[in-house]
């Protein structure tokens, strides 16, 4: 079995058990999957050995995708969800992603990650993804956030800069892909 039929279908055992999504099975692989490839292009520049930090990972998206795509990277999926995570450490076990490092606990307790692209799908305001990608990105490093296009509206926070970049999935619409990077001190 596909790296991704596999995640899927461990994704609909886990469901039926522990309550994971409520996204129907037939919406999942483009909610979920084509919806964090639009992720990828962004990844061609991060050399081998990267950290990568995914915020809200949830059952794993869009951080499971990325590291199914790119072994050679290291993604923490990050979520303080225990029983999340578990279902994460599980899909990391059974697809052989030794790249892909669980974290159940919240952002703003863990220690710094030292992360060179940080991610997250539909989770929280501009202002605490910032704050989080504060404490847990290398200087410098963007923040990549998929959002629906209401996100483009999101005021962005002093202090940093944002580019907003629409795509569409074939049946969910348009979505965008909101790129940010703090500003240097003056």
């Amino acid at each position: 079995m596909a790296p991704i039929e596999h995640f899927l279908a461990l994704l609909d055992h886990w469901n039926a058990r522990h309550a994971l999504t409520a996204l129907p099975p037939g919406h999942r692989f483009e909610e979920l999957v084509q919806d964090a490839c639009a992720l990828l292009p962004y990844l061609t520049g991060l050399p081998p050995g990267s950290k990568l930090a995914d915020f809200g990972t949830g059952m794993g998206v869009p951080a499971i995708i990325l590291a199914i795509a790119r072994p050679d990277l290291e993604i923490h999926a990050v979520d303080k969800s225990k029983k999340k995570i578990a279902f994460v450490r599980q899909a990391a076990l059974e697809l052989s992603l030794g790249n892909l490092i669980p974290i159940a606990g919240r952002s703003e307790d863990l220690p710094p990650i030292g992360a060179d692209l940080g991610t997250a799908k539909a989770v929280g305001s501009l202002p605490l993804l910032t704050n989080w990608w504060s404490r847990h990105s290398k200087p410098g490093a963007p923040l990549l956030l998929l959002k629906s296009e209401e996100g483009a509206s999101e005021p962005c926070p002093s202090g940093w800069k944002i580019e907003c970049r629409t795509y569409r999935l074939p049946t969910r619409g348009n979505r965008i892909i909101l790129r940010l990077e703090k500003e240097p001190d003056r």
